[in-house]
C-alpha cells in the first residue's frame, strides 16, 4: 500500500537540481573556503597532486558516506553494525567534533582572522579577539532561540553570494597570474597527494555525512519516491552533481592558494588559509576589498555557528535529558555549548587546527572503514558481520593511539615508546598505518563470523 497519494517512479530534472544544490549546501560553507587555498599556498609547483588527494577525503569520502547511511537506513542502524554502544560514543564523538570542541570555535577564529585580524594591532590582537568572539557567541546564542528566522533570511542568498566571492578570486588570480609557482613548503615538501587526503580530514565533512547523511534521502522519500532502489539512486544522483560542484571549487580554490603563495609567502607553522585569503585580496583588492571579504565570512559564519549550536542542543537533550540527577533543558544545553565555544575560540584559529588534526586522524580512520564496510554489504559483509566490529576495533585502537602520541607532541611533549611502536607499521609514515589493522581486522572478523555461524548450525 502506497504511503502517498500519488507516488512517482523518478525525480525530475528540475526535483535533482534541487536535491544536488540541497546535498551541496550541507557541504560547503564558509569554513571550507579555507583550507584549499592553505593547501595550494603551501604546496605550490606540487599543487596538483595535493588538490587530488584534498578532493578524494574532502569530495569523495563525504559523499560515499551519504550512500553509506542512506543504504543502511541511518546513523543508528550504520554504526550499530559494530555496537549499539559504539553508536552512542561516535555520534557524540561527531557531534562534540563538529560543534563546540573544534567547528563551532573555529566560525568564530576564521571570521576574526577575515574580518578583524588584518586591521587589529599585533600587541592587542588577543583582545580584540576576546572582545569579537564575546560579540559573535553573544549573537550566535540570541539568534540560536529562532534559528528558522535567521536561516530563512541567510539561507536564500549566503550560497550565491559565497560562489560569485569564489568567482570574483579566481578571475582577479587570472587576471593576475603566476610567473612561477613556489616550492612546497611545510608538510607539502614530499608525499604532496597523501598530505592532500589528510588534510581534507579538516572539512569534517565525511563525520558530518556520517551523522546527517539520511536527511538526502529523507528529502528524496518527501518529493514521493517510494520505491527504495530508486531512493538511492536519486541520492546517488544528487551526490553525483554535488561532486562536480565541489571539485571545480576546491580545484579553484587550490589555485587562488598558489597566486597568494607567490605574492606573499606565508610560515605553514603558524599562519592558516585565512592569512592566505588575506594576503590575495589585500593585494589585489586593498583594504576596502579585505573589509568587504571580511563581512561575508562573519555573516556566513554566524549563520553556521548558529545552526551548530542548535544541532548540539538538540542531540544532547534528546540523549541526555537528564545529567547528574538534574533536568537539563534544551536552552541550558545551548548556553553551555556557546560557553564552551567562546572559551575554546580564544586559543586562536591555528592552535585550533593544531589540536584538531590528531582528533580527526582518530576519528577520520573508523568513518572511512566503517562507510566501505557499509558499501559492500551486500555482497561481503552481509555474510560475515563480525567484520564490523574487528575492523573497527583494531583501526580505532591503532587511530587512538597515534592521537595520543600525536597530541602530545602538540603540546610540546613526546611518547617515544608509543612513536617506536607505531612505526613498526606500514605506511606509518605517510599516517596511514591504520590500513594494515584495518585489513587484519577484515581476516578476523570472517573467520570469526564463520566460527559464530558453525556453531549455530550444531545448536
Amino acid at each position: 500500500m502506497s504511503n502517498s497519494p500519488n507516488p512517482i517512479k523518478h525525480l525530475t530534472v528540475h526535483q535533482r537540481l534541487l536535491m544536488t544544490f540541497t546535498f551541496f549546501s550541507m557541504f560547503f560553507g564558509a569554513g571550507n573556503l579555507i583550507f584549499p587555498p592553505f593547501v595550494g599556498a603551501q604546496a605550490g609547483a606540487a599543487t596538483i597532486p595535493a588538490a587530488i588527494g584534498f578532493i578524494v577525503s574532502a569530495v569523495g569520502l563525504p559523499i560515499l558516506g551519504v550512500l553509506a547511511v542512506t543504504f543502511a537506513g541511518g546513523f543508528d542502524r550504520l554504526a550499530g553494525r559494530v555496537s549499539p554502544r559504539f553508536a552512542l560514543l561516535l555520534g557524540i564523538a561527531i557531534i562534540l567534533t563538529i560543534g563546540p570542541c573544534f567547528a563551532i570555535p573555529r566560525t568564530a577564529t576564521t571570521s576574526f582572522e577575515m574580518m578583524v585580524a588584518p586591521f587589529a594591532p599585533n600587541d592587542s590582537m588577543w583582545f580584540a579577539r576576546l572582545i569579537y568572539s564575546l560579540l559573535f557567541f553573544a549573537s550566535s546564542f540570541i539568534f540560536a532561540q529562532h534559528p528558522e528566522k535567521l536561516s530563512k533570511v541567510l539561507g536564500r542568498f549566503m550560497g550565491p553570494l559565497l560562489l560569485t566571492l569564489i568567482a570574483v578570486l579566481f578571475v582577479a588570480c587570472l587576471v593576475h597570474g603566476v610567473d612561477q609557482a613556489v616550492a612546497p613548503a611545510g608538510n607539502y615538501q614530499s608525499n604532496q597527494m597523501a598530505r592532500g587526503f589528510l588534510d581534507g580530514y579538516q572539512t569534517m565533512d565525511l563525520l558530518a555525512a556520517l551523522y546527517f547523511g539520511i536527511v538526502i534521502s529523507a528529502n528524496v522519500r518527501a518529493l514521493r519516491i517510494e520505491d527504495e532502489p530508486q531512493v538511492q539512486r536519486e541520492t546517488a544522483f544528487a551526490g553525483l552533481g554535488t561532486g562536480i560542484l565541489l571539485i571545480l571549487i576546491y580545484a579553484v580554490l587550490s589555485y587562488v592558494g598558489v597566486v597568494s603563495g607567490s605574492i606573499a609567502t606565508i610560515d605553514p607553522e603558524s599562519d592558516t588559509g585565512a592569512t592566505v585569503l588575506t594576503n590575495l585580496t589585500s593585494s589585489v583588492f586593498g583594504a576596502e576589498g579585505t573589509a568587504f571579504l571580511g563581512v561575508v565570512f562573519v555573516i556566513a559564519c554566524l549563520n553556521v555557528c548558529t545552526g551548530l549550536i542548535c544541532t548540539c542542543a538538540t542531540y544532547f537533550h534528546t540523549k541526555f535529558p537528564i545529567a547528574a540527577g538534574h533536568t537539563v533543558s534544551y536552552r541550558t544545553w545551548q548556553l553551555i555549548f556557546t560557553m564552551f565555544s567562546f572559551v575554546v575560540s580564544n586559543a586562536g584559529l591555528s592552535l585550533i587546527i593544531k589540536v584538531s588534526v590528531p582528533v580527526l586522524s582518530a576519528l577520520y580512520p573508523m568513518a572511512i572503514v566503517l562507510v566501505l564496510l557499509a558499501l559492500t554489504h551486500q555482497v561481503f559483509t552481509t555474510r560475515f558481520p563480525r567484520v564490523y566490529f574487528w575492523t573497527v576495533l583494531l583501526v580505532g585502537l591503532v587511530a587512538f593511539a597515534g592521537c595520543a602520541a600525536s597530541l602530545t607532541a602538540v603540546f610540546g611533549g613526546s611518547l617515544p615508546w608509543l612513536e617506536s611502536a607505531l612505526d613498526l607499521l606500514p605506511l606509518q609514515s605517510k599516517e596511514l598505518g591504520w590500513l594494515t589493522p584495518a585489513a587484519i581486522g577484515v581476516v578476523i572478523g570472517v573467520g570469526d563470523s564463520l566460527r559464530a555461524q558453525r556453531e549455530q548450525k550444531s545448536c
